[in-house]
């Protein structure tokens, strides 16, 4: 827990090299990227959320939801740089935190495989809308590679929360994530609303 702690505020903090103009030139793009998703609330709660979904599973699922996700991500990442339009893609990023939220609620009635493909589904939503607004200055592979570190950190953080939860025992543990699943659910509720 400890080490998973770590590992996500060091991924989050800023660099001292950041703050040299040269050092700038390079980053740039991977700089834009890692910023992107921690600069809206729906991406934040929508990759916990995948972190916290992971969490409930164990074996090849606990990393398969959280990779789904990262991967099909970049997929919808080069669609948005392309410049090819996803219809409904605000909507989407909306309903993606509803329905991930009800899937931490509710992760003991969904199946592994379901799970994995509720991820990789919204996950495009997320990388069309990071894809779409990359800077044009910026390096693409740099921006993609800064998005998909910022994504892990967030699995990172919900999956080590979720693990947390899991101690507290089986009986509590579930009363937690239900009400951490409905809090998400109601997030994405809200974030709908504002969209439609």
């Amino acid at each position: 827990m400890k080490k998973t702690l770590l590992g996500v505020a060091v991924a989050l903090a800023p660099t001292a090299a950041l703050a040299h103009p040269a050092a700038f030139d390079h980053v740039h793009g991977f700089s834009e990227g890692l910023a992107h998703p921690l600069g809206g609330a729906d991406h934040v709660l929508a990759m916990v959320a995948v972190g916290l979904l992971a969490a409930r599973f164990d074996g090849r699922a606990a990393w398969a939801i959280p990779l789904s996700f990262m991967g099909a991500m970049l997929v919808g990442g080069v669609v948005g740089a392309t410049g090819v339009a996803m219809p409904a893609t605000e909507i989407g990023i909306a309903v993606s935190v509803l329905t991930l939220g009800l899937g931490v609620a509710f992760a003991d009635r969904l199946s592994a495989p379901a799970a994995i493909a509720l991820a990789g589904l919204f996950a495009l939503f997320h990388g069309v809308a990071h894809g779409a607004e990359a800077p044009e200055t910026a390096s693409g592979l740099l921006y993609g590679l800064g998005f998909v570190a910022a994504t892990g950190a967030l699995h990172l953080a919900g999956f080590g929360l979720g693990r947390a939860i899991a101690h507290v025992g089986a009986t509590r543990g579930g009363a937690v994530f239900r009400i951490a699943g409905a809090g998400f659910a109601a997030a994405g509720a809200a974030l709908l609303a504002g969209v439609v």
